[in-house]
């Protein structure tokens, strides 16, 4: 794992010296999760974009380490192994935070809880999450039942409760909770466009996170394109883990994964991966605007380190933004 956060010089030097950008990046020890001083511990377990898979990175997930609390915020594929990565197991799990309900982002909850259940752990697991997130854990819950009921295949063996793993809290734009000492704001972003005062509208919305610690404040923007909602939430925030993806690249790999896909599909994707993300040059502007202290880019898409297009990213992004700015691996550590 790396604990890392590069100044301005040392992105401009990766931008410029690929050779160099390989040993600048080289692994740092990060201090143990249970030393956290009062800026916690954020860690980029996953940092995938869907909608295709990666064989060197996971769906999106992040882990806050606070005052002994073990908080996940987004759930992808792969969660459970990232989790296992850095010592943390799905029963010391205190919390999770869902900012909305792609796939990408809650793939990996079927797994923590099936692991919860066979493991005893049935100290329900708290899921703050956006409307709708009630009834995609009732439903997990419900594919569950088939394994509970069998268990282990042992004759009179009782199966586990299912409804004791889970407690739903669903938020909204600008909702505010005080969770372990942590202040924790929601804004709704600019992921969906549905009309306002619509059915869509009122139904799902698709939420950043603000974590407020006592020595420190990180802004989480979950997927979103460009949004004023966001950059009010994050103004003069220490820390902004910040989406990005290259969407012309993207769109490619998708139309060459599934060169099938109907025209009406393809043009629905291609229209929401360019208005409901945010480039690399939108993620300059809005740290900028918001006058945070350091950038951490994940929910990455594009190409990766060592091709030469990798720095073209950073390059982009320093254009509008003079601090420091990192494009997360998985395991990396802030």
């Amino acid at each position: 794992m790396r604990s890392l956060l590069l100044p301005l010089a040392s992105v401009l030097l990766l931008a410029t010296t690929p050779a160099m950008a390989q040993q600048s990046a080289a692994p740092v020890a990060a201090p143990p999760a249970e030393q956290a001083d009062s800026k916690g511990r954020w860690v980029t377990l996953g940092t995938r974009a869907g909608p295709l898979a990666s064989a060197v990175r996971s769906q999106p997930a992040n882990l806050l380490t606070f005052a002994g609390a073990q908080i996940l915020v987004d759930v992808g594929d792969g969660t459970a192994g990232r989790l296992a990565a850095v010592g943390v197991p799905v029963a010391r799990l205190d919390a999770v935070f869902i900012s909305h309900l792609h796939w990408d982002h809650t793939g990996g909850l079927a797994a923590l809880l099936g692991l919860r259940a066979q493991t005893n752990t049935f100290a329900p697991l708290r899921i703050y999450g956006p409307p709708g997130t009630a009834e995609m854990v009732a439903g997990l819950l419900a594919s569950m039942n088939p394994g509970a009921t069998a268990g282990y295949g042992v004759a009179g063996a009782k199966g586990p409760d299912l409804k004791t793993l889970t407690e739903v809290i669903e938020v909204r734009d600008k909702a505010r909770i005080d969770y372990r000492g942590i202040a924790i704001t929601a804004r709704n972003n600019t992921h969906y466009s549905f009309a306002p005062g619509s059915g869509l509208a009122e139904r799902f919305e698709s939420l950043a996170f603000r974590f407020d610690l006592p020595g420190r404040s990180i802004v989480y923007t979950g997927d979103t394109g460009p949004s004023a909602a966001v950059e009010e939430l994050a103004q003069g925030a220490d820390l902004l883990i910040a989406e990005m993806m290259d969407v012309t690249d993207t769109v490619a790999n998708v139309r060459r994964a599934n060169p099938n896909m109907p025209e009406p599909a393809r043009l629905a994707m291609e229209a929401h991966l360019r208005e409901h993300h945010l480039l690399p040059a939108d993620v300059g502007q809005m740290a900028t605007r918001a006058k945070v202290r350091g950038v951490v880019v994940t929910h990455f898409i594009g190409r990766e380190r060592g091709d030469p297009a990798h720095f073209e990213y950073l390059r982009q992004i320093v254009a509008h933004y003079t601090g420091p700015v990192v494009i997360a691996n998985d395991l990396d550590a802030f």
